[in-house]
């Protein structure tokens, strides 16, 4: 670790203690060359995957996006915020478990459905319909009939 001071690369870890969360690492430093005392913080770094898109276009994972397909559709439908965006840290956790670096959007796209499937029968449905480009009625009510199992 380089000192922030004299830009030394010789220091050394005083202390070091784990914050109360446990998902970060506080060390305490001083340099050998100047003498002075500095902090540094330690953390994981969690990248999302890449989403490659139908058409091989790859862009980040965006939880915002997740969040705006759960809100079409659940338009106007009874499903508290809460269980949206439990919903939506449920598919964040399920893509980073993954350990892959690139999802096909695809996979994203069926998990949203899952979840939705979990949470309202009539957004389930209305995201089928768009997702999976129903053709005609018959579409519609094959759906159905496989939620009514």
């Amino acid at each position: 670790m380089k000192c922030p001071f004299c830009g030394s690369t010789d220091t050394q870890v005083i202390d070091s203690r784990v914050n109360e969360e446990g998902d970060s690492i506080r060390r305490r430093r001083r340099c050998a060359a100047c003498d002075k005392r500095f902090t540094t913080y330690e953390t994981a770094e969690l990248r999302m995957p890449q989403v490659v898109k139908q058409n091989g276009n790859r862009e980040e994972f965006d939880r915002a996006k997740v969040r705006t397909s759960f809100m079409r559709a659940l338009h106007k439908r009874p499903v508290p915020t809460e269980y949206v965006d439990a919903a939506i840290e449920r598919i964040a956790q399920k893509v980073l478990s993954l350990g892959e670096r690139e999802v096909p959007s695809r996979q994203v796209g069926e998990m949203v459905m899952h979840e939705l499937y979990k949470l309202d029968k009539v957004a389930y449905i209305r995201f089928a319909s768009v997702y999976r480009s129903f053709k005609d009625v018959d579409d519609f009510r094959d759906v159905i009939r496989d939620i009514d199992k």
